[in-house]
């Protein structure tokens, strides 16, 4: 074959390529863009994937989920922000009771978002975190059924009402534990704020926040790996609002997810 016939096969075959996606160009042009710098699978649990907002840029909680901190800026940002966070030891858990932060999930908080909006703050996290929400007939808050991407172990959740308690609301800051850190001394109005502002709950697995009771970070942490440094940050954001402390070991923690 002449050398012209040669570089006329070789020429239609790089067409066909570009063509079809194959090849390298093709290669590089279905590779999909990734979130914050780009996402780094979990551990148990963990499927890189970010359902949520960051968290940085959610100081109110308002929006969903939690987004994995993958960029060295806001790894940064949030060593930075955990830092401000006051230390002492934990106080004692006498007479502390889930009452002394008001009824469960109670509208009537004044001072936080969605508050006194006509749906109980269960619902309202629901709302926020949930996708495909199916409501009671009627009810513009009563959600019978959705799908909740859990940001602590990266299970995609398909929920209704018949089984309540597949999902729960994580009080990221237990309750328990902002009582021992100093909210025992708080007025009533202050605890149903923490209890119920949407800064301080993550709608999750039901059997992972069973897990976590009222330790902090030292001691319990989501089994997505990834998404460590964000929970760390909501934590201290938490404590930062109200003027709470954590333990030295907590921060030192919190810390250490965002290195």
């Amino acid at each position: 074959m002449s050398g012209r016939g040669t570089r006329l096969i070789a020429a239609t075959a790089a067409a066909l390529a570009l063509l079809t996606g194959c090849g390298r160009i093709g290669d590089l042009a279905a590779e999909p863009a990734g979130q914050n710098g780009g996402g780094q699978n979990g551990g148990s649990g963990g499927s890189g994937e970010d359902r949520g907002v960051n968290p940085l840029d959610n100081p109110d909680g308002t929006g969903p989920g939690l987004m994995a901190l993958t960029a060295d800026k806001d790894r940064a940002k949030a060593r930075d922000l955990i830092g401000k966070v006051a230390t002492k030891g934990r106080g004692a858990k006498t007479g502390y009771d889930r009452e002394k932060f008001g009824y469960a999930w109670a509208d009537n908080v004044d001072g936080i978002p969605w508050g006194r909006n006509g749906c109980d703050t269960r619902n309202d996290m629901l709302k926020r975190d949930g996708e495909n929400i199916e409501y009671r007939g009627g009810s513009n808050c009563v959600i019978v059924t959705m799908k909740l991407y859990d940001p602590y172990t990266g299970k995609k959740i398909d929920w209704s009402k018949s089984e309540a308690s597949k999902v729960q609301i994580d009080h990221v800051m237990p309750l328990s534990y902002d009582w021992q850190m100093g909210a025992s001394r708080w007025s009533e109005s202050k605890r149903k704020q923490i209890a119920n502002d949407p800064l301080n709950l993550m709608p999750v697995d039901g059997s992972t926040n069973g897990s976590k009771g009222d330790s902090g970070p030292a001691t319990w942490l989501p089994p997505r790996r990834d998404i460590r440094c964000s929970y760390a940050v909501r934590f201290a954001q938490v404590a930062l609002k109200y003027d709470l402390p954590v333990t030295s070991a907590d921060k030192d923690a919190m810390l250490e997810q965002c290195k």
